[in-house]
């Protein structure tokens, strides 16, 4: 496996700025955003699409560093059923065109979350449900067979016409897909181009055990993201792991994300990587930091010497 970088914690740096501080990390892999959730801050998707020249650019200033382009990240809500969604949805085709132009053959992106009903105005995340109140499974029936699934047979069939062969989705909360079971629940209605980009600080905060999903994932691994989460003692005691406060309030939540290796210990990560590796993954290890406890440089730089001591070669 092979240590890349999602680089839009970098997003302070102008592009070249950005590959020359890639560079003296070591690092010789990318993994670059195209709008959605994220700004996109290295990567102008229409200009690229556009033109052939602002296009040769691109790939020019990396091919003189002799980095690598792993994979596009488009990731969103392209379920949103309002103007988000509309805008979700266009990014993501237009991404799947760029991959094509550039051969990009993976995309990461999230599932998406619809709303609950025709009528609705907003997603709807349904997180538990029995046998009552029925009308939670009323919700989950409209989600997955009235959009999710007519959305992505459709997405997969342009993603197969640009030469895309995975599609890997994060395991996000908020998402119809965030665990294995939604997973494979997806995969099974449109093919096996969908896998999952294996992020462990989303399932652990969760309660899921990260290394037990690679065993159960096996080849539906598609990309792997180097990002650790801390479970803060006493806080989460206190009020469990469903926090609605601030990302930014780090001192008071039940869990943050940190740098690799602050959550989770190194012989963890070991294991962890040993197992998807074992899991039949071979490929590119994208550092998603989001530490906010530290400055970026501190976590970026404390999170790359943690994976590189613990990838498994």
């Amino acid at each position: 496996m092979k240590l890349s970088f999602v680089t839009d914690s970098l997003a302070h740096l102008a592009f070249e700025d950005m590959l020359d501080y890639i560079v003296d990390l070591g690092i010789d892999t990318i993994e670059m955003t195209t709008g959605g959730w994220s700004p996109a801050p290295h990567l102008k998707l229409d200009e690229l699409l556009e033109s052939d020249e602002r296009r040769n650019t691109f790939l020019a200033a990396l091919d003189k560093r002799q980095i690598k382009l792993c994979a596009l990240n488009c990731s969103g809500n392209p379920l949103d059923p309002g103007d988000l969604g509309r805008a979700h949805r266009a990014i993501t085709d237009k991404t799947m065109e760029l991959a094509k132009m550039l051969g990009v053959k993976k995309v990461i992106m999230m599932s998406g979350l619809p709303a609950g009903s025709p009528d609705d105005k907003v997603p709807n995340w349904i997180t538990y449900t029995v046998s009552w109140p029925p009308v939670l499974r009323e919700i989950l029936h409209y989600q997955w067979n009235e959009v999710a699934i007519p959305y992505w047979k459709k997405l997969v069939r342009k993603a197969q016409s640009c030469g895309v062969e995975k599609i890997a989705l994060e395991n996000f909360s908020a998402q119809l897909v965030y665990n294995p079971v939604t997973l494979f629940k997806l995969r099974k209605a449109v093919g096996p181009i969908v896998g999952l980009n294996l992020d462990p600080s989303h399932l652990i905060w969760m309660g899921a055990d990260p290394v037990m999903v690679a065993r159960e994932l096996g080849s539906a691994i598609h990309h792997v993201h180097g990002k650790d989460v801390r479970i803060e003692k006493g806080l989460s005691a206190i009020n469990g792991v469903l926090e609605t406060r601030e990302i930014t309030d780090v001192a008071n939540r039940s869990w943050n994300y940190v740098a690799v290796g602050c959550g989770q210990d190194l012989q963890w990560w070991k294991e962890f990587f040993s197992v998807v590796k074992m899991a039949g993954y071979d490929d590119a290890v994208s550092l998603e930091m989001e530490d906010l406890t530290m400055s970026v440089d501190a976590g970026i730089r404390t999170s790359v010497d943690a994976l590189k001591q613990t990838l498994s070669d």
